[in-house]
């Protein structure tokens, strides 16, 4: 399996979503259509990402192009779990936006599929710390949403769904950081080192925990929790791939191109 198939996955998983987000909307409570297209739709994404993972002989998770996908993955479950827990029909449609743009960026640009598996990212640690990232992510996209949804419509009340979803992130991101932290020790002798990828995840980190413990204060302005939210997902885009085009990202540890300072 190469990265020549991934087309074909993508369309039938993409389609498999796309009519699951349609017949979200049509009934009242959940759909059990939505739901098996849905399903479908996940398992095929997930096939390509298993034979992928056999044909590198290694996890694919080391190019961005790789990560998109476990993006995309994950981003379709934490949505179809949002749609099951609280039923909101439209989560479906705006996960499958999500997917669809992180799936488009790896069609259109071939060239950021192949790169040399750096010393540091053949650690054991690797595996499970970007897994659970990446999954936490998910979440966070899918609390984000949820945020502009209280923001646009000020009637919808989904602080509740928010606040599950970011326990639920901040539980995955947290272990994330402590899988990285051993992982660093073994790669780079630190366990952290205020790189600014592991500078931005601190700042991400500290903002979802002010939001959670502000949400247990006497706060009144629902609009302030979204826009918390809307600003600890963008913090969180920056520390994923945002610090990539700044100025100093040639020499950080976490830069792992051929020509990088990156260990």
């Amino acid at each position: 399996m190469t990265w020549a198939h991934f087309i074909w996955f993508a369309v039938l998983a993409l389609a498999a979503w796309s009519a699951g987000s349609a017949a979200a909307f049509s009934g009242k409570g959940t759909n059990r259509m939505a739901i098996v297209f849905y399903v479908g739709g996940i398992i095929v994404y997930g096939l390509f990402i298993g034979a992928l993972w056999i044909s590198l002989e290694r996890p694919p998770l080391v190019t961005m192009g790789e990560t998109r996908l476990w993006y995309s993955f994950f981003l379709s479950i934490a949505g179809l779990i949002t749609y099951l827990r609280w039923k909101y029909k439209w989560i479906l449609s705006f996960a499958t936006l999500l997917a669809l743009v992180f799936t488009l960026i790896n069609l259109l640009r071939p060239e950021i599929h192949n790169q040399v598996l750096m010393p540091a990212l053949r650690s054991i640690w690797f595996i499970p710390h970007v897994t659970v990232y990446i999954f936490s992510y998910a979440l966070f996209a899918s609390a984000f949403l949820l945020a502009l949804t209280g923001l646009i419509k000020p009637s919808a009340d989904v602080l509740s769904a928010i606040d599950n979803l970011c326990k639920a992130g901040l539980s995955f991101f947290t272990i994330g950081m402590l899988l990285g932290a051993i992982w660093a020790k073994q790669a780079w002798g630190d366990f952290w080192s205020w790189d600014p990828k592991e500078t931005w995840a601190a700042v991400t980190w500290l903002l979802y925990v002010l939001y959670l413990h502000t949400r247990k204060m006497n706060v009144k302005s629902k609009k302030f929790f979204y826009l918390l939210i809307v600003s600890a997902f963008i913090s969180l885009q920056i520390g994923w791939y945002g610090i990539n085009y700044l100025p100093w990202a040639s020499h950080s540890i976490h830069n792992y191109s051929p020509n990088s300072s990156g260990k």
